[in-house]
């Protein structure tokens, strides 16, 4: 625990003895063992063909364990030092990525390259630390093992999810992207930028006031975030719907409604009345553009209706906000 807080307390990797070098080496392929567990049962519900690969992993990392534990054994008897990666100064740390769910496939599969790599390089280092034959040897032999680790993965890859899985989970998980973040997060960024139009430019064209257009523009689009964000988080827990964390669907709608709303009245900060609308203007329109073409990109909508559907729907807020502004 104190070691935590107080990293110069750890001891120096060149410092520990033989039978501590195996001691690290037994608790970090558990660590690594319960780690792509993990990251099986992460995947199992959605990709259950890719579990299935990390199970295979974790039951590589069980065999090193089992190795070690019988040189252990055979050196220095049964009772095994305990010493962690966090005892150690330098030593490499895992992250708890393996506790975010759901699960990410290209984001898991590279966090599982990452461990091989740290591994090898830690076993290539204890073997040059070691003297006696045997032990230096298994060393040795668990460094090619884990630079074999990332063959094995694609071996395994091959074996258990054949391309026309790979397919259909990789289409899934791009459904669940869109789910999560594209939707909320256009509907937030649409009710921003075009919600906004009306009380901003009507603010703008009522006072002529740049400063107090900007205090009604950001309070519109700080608040219409906050409500977009809750309404979101709240109406779905994506249990049923399958639509992901209700957090972050939440956080991507809020977000992008503020941003949405933030863009055309940030301009309202320069003082010059009608170099700050200009820009306002310019801005809506670059902000209708991005909302078509997040819609094509990710929705499939196509480029005509989208921009008919959008750009309405803006000039109609649009002109709505100059009129009540004139009125």
């Amino acid at each position: 625990m104190i070691s935590r807080y107080f990293p110069g307390a750890r001891r120096a990797f060149k410092s520990l003895s033989e039978q501590e070098i195996l001691a690290l080496a037994i608790s970090s392929e558990e660590d690594d063992g319960r780690i792509y567990r993990a990251y099986a049962d992460g995947l199992r519900a959605d990709f259950p063909a890719s579990a299935s690969v990390f199970d295979a992993m974790a039951e590589e990392e069980n065999q090193h364990r089992t190795r070690l534990i019988e040189l252990h054994k055979a050196r220095f008897g049964d009772d095994i030092p305990l010493l962690r990666r966090e005892h150690v100064k330098g030593y490499y740390e895992r992250k708890p990525d393996w506790l975010v769910r759901p699960l990410s496939l290209e984001k898991t599969r590279a966090m599982a390259q990452n461990m091989e790599h740290q591994a090898e390089q830690f076993y290539l280092a204890a073997a040059k630390q070691t003297t006696d034959a045997d032990t230096r040897k298994l060393l040795g032999d668990l460094a090619l093992a884990e630079a074999g680790h990332e063959n094995l993965a694609q071996q395994l890859t091959e074996e258990l999810t054949p391309a026309s899985v790979r397919e259909e989970e990789g289409a899934k998980e791009h459904k669940q992207f869109l789910l999560t973040y594209v939707q909320p997060g256009l509907a937030g960024l649409m009710d921003g930028s075009i919600s906004t139009l009306a009380p901003i430019f009507a603010a703008a064209f009522a006072t002529g006031r740049t400063w107090d257009t900007f205090l009604i523009g950001l309070s519109a689009s700080v608040g219409a975030g906050i409500s977009m964000g809750f309404t979101e988080a709240a109406h779905d827990d994506g249990v049923l719907t399958g639509r992901g964390s209700p957090i972050k669907r939440g956080l991507a709608s809020g977000i992008m409604t503020t941003l949405g709303g933030l863009g055309h009245a940030l301009p309202y900060l320069i003082p010059n009345f009608k170099v700050a609308t200009t820009i306002a203007i310019m801005v809506v329109f670059v902000e209708l553009w991005l909302i078509t073409w997040i819609q094509n990109r990710y929705l499939d909508t196509p480029w005509g209706r989208a921009m008919f559907q959008v750009v309405l729907g803006g000039s109609l807020v649009f002109a709505a906000g100059i009129l009540i502004g004139h009125a």
